[in-house]
């Protein structure tokens, strides 16, 4: 457990995907490093926070928080999500999650990322989504897999293949089982993909890709690992 004595600056990163796919669980398992007991629907947007140690281990280390905004995934909601996406806000990393046993969920995820980043257009059909509209938004994704104790007794889930969307996007992808807190285990390949992430959106923030938010200030001597908010 760290002592936070400091002023700690902040990055923020949208967790993405249809409802029911598991990111309110993703995101506890996260923050907290303990599986979600009794999952519920989210409804605007929960914020959930953890510390993280950028570089660790390097004469380069030092303490971020980050913030992970889990945006419901509703269809009845996507008129008023608009807001949780507003670029002065600062966007510094996406999470895509998907369910490994729904396929529709997974071949969803361009639509989330045109619902961030082309707010402007209405995009009803998967061939008005074009990969190149991101590709110089210097945006780092990571693609998130779920359910996969579930999948992995369905004769068709191949462990060895992934997502069509990370390909295009050239990200990266876990998959894991959000009810299991071993599936980010230190040392596991689940978490060292999720640090590397985490280290690259800080850096994005770092080199200034994007508008800087405030930091965070906590009282001297306090203590955190993680906290929560919701709204």
């Amino acid at each position: 457990m760290a002592t936070v004595d400091r002023a700690l600056d902040k990055v923020k990163i949208l967790v993405l995907g249809d409802s029911g796919v598991g990111k309110t669980s993703l995101v506890h398992l996260i923050a907290k490093n303990a599986p979600l007991k009794k999952p519920s629907w989210t409804m605007g947007c929960s914020v959930e926070v953890k510390l993280h140690e950028y570089k660790e281990g390097t004469p380069h280390q030092k303490s971020f928080f980050i913030e992970m905004w889990d945006v419901g995934g509703h269809p009845n909601h996507e008129n008023s999500r608009g807001v949780f996406y507003n670029p002065f806000n600062g966007i510094h990393g996406i999470l895509l999650v998907h369910d490994l046993t729904n396929r529709k969920s997974e071949s969803n995820l361009k639509k989330w990322l045109a619902e961030v980043f082309q707010r402007d257009q209405k995009v009803q059909e998967m061939n008005e989504f074009d990969i190149e509209l991101y590709a110089d938004r210097s945006v780092p994704i990571l693609i998130v897999g779920t359910k996969l104790d579930i999948a992995e007794s369905v004769r068709t889930y191949n462990a060895n293949s992934q997502s069509s969307i990370t390909d295009e996007l050239l990200a990266e992808e876990i998959r894991l089982d959000c009810l299991e807190a071993r599936s980010i285990n230190v040392g596991s390949s689940n978490l060292v993909k999720l640090t590397r992430f985490f280290d690259k959106v800080i850096e994005n923030k770092i080199n200034g890709f994007f508008r800087n938010s405030p930091a965070v200030v906590l009282p001297t001597e306090s203590r955190c690992n993680s906290l929560s908010l919701s709204f």
